[in-house]
């Protein structure tokens, strides 16, 4: 049975705001704790909704349009920076009227997650970042490489299909390569341009420190985006912190190892999924 409820618009922070709404409708329902999925750079909310769908069976369960991304705002002038997507985050929570919230947040979503906990707002009450970016000023860059989402999206606003997303994402199935070509055109250049500058100027460790609620880091078992001493250097910042690796999973981890992604949560957000 489909958890689904419908997509809609909020005006917070200044923008139109765009989100998926996943198993907030029904018998027992109100009681459910809210989640709000934070996707990566070129992920429109569209992408995570086989994600939703799980949550939506245990959650009150929103997906996000970052801006400049989906049915999000986008214009040539819009601020595309780290600060403005997490505001965007705490103004869209307080605009729905959500109270003990959990935001999971996935690559540049998590470090958006990170930014807006920082701030510590009152309705927050976990955080699970999925292999966030952890380049910044003085360190290592961050290992994927900008044209492979520029030629990407070029591509997908002249028109594509599946075969022609295949070239960029070779382990996905027909289904999530037709979504992305469907759905990737959305992706406002500018947009992508500044939040992957973003991962090398913007330091999420100073955030971490003033961070007070509980952190699950999710993080993918092959790959070099969060290595492990890299996972050190952030309990040094914020005891306490959980971590769990995926094992047989990439960066893309719930595309990669689906039910090994749900079961890494755990007992974290409260129910298992």
């Amino acid at each position: 049975m489909s958890t689904f409820q419908y997509g809609g618009n909020v005006f917070a922070n200044g923008i139109r705001q765009h989100y998926l709404r996943y198993g907030g409708s029904g018998e027992g329902r109100a009681e459910r704790p809210p989640v709000i999925i934070i996707p990566g750079i070129t992920s429109p909310a569209i992408t995570w909704g086989f994600v939703g769908e799980r949550f939506g069976k245990t959650y009150d369960t929103y997906i996000l349009d970052v801006r400049g991304r989906g049915l999000s705002e986008a214009s040539a002038t819009l601020d595309y920076s780290l600060n403005a997507q997490a505001d965007d985050v705490l103004a869209f929570a307080a605009a729905l009227g959500l109270r003990n919230y959990i935001l999971v947040g996935h690559s540049m979503g998590g470090r958006i997650a990170f930014r807006a906990a920082r701030s510590r707002p009152a309705a927050l009450a976990k955080v699970v970042a999925i292999d966030p970016p952890v380049s910044g000023p003085g360190r290592r860059v961050y290992p994927a490489k900008l044209p492979w989402y520029v030629d990407s999206i070029a591509l997908a606003s002249r028109g594509t299909d599946k075969e022609g997303m295949r070239a960029f994402c070779p382990t996905w199935t027909d289904e999530q390569l037709q979504l992305r070509a469907e759905w990737l055109h959305t992706c406002d250049e500018r947009a992508i341009r500044e939040s992957f500058d973003g991962f090398h100027t913007d330091d999420i460790h100073q955030d971490l420190p003033e961070i007070a609620v509980p952190v699950l880091l999710l993080l993918a078992g092959r790959g070099d985006v969060v290595l492990d001493a890299d996972v050190e250097e952030i309990r040094g910042l914020l005891p306490g912190v959980q971590d769990v690796r995926v094992p047989g999973a990439g960066h893309m981890i719930p595309w990669d190892d689906e039910e090994g992604f749900y079961r890494a949560f755990g007992d974290f957000l409260g129910q298992p999924l």
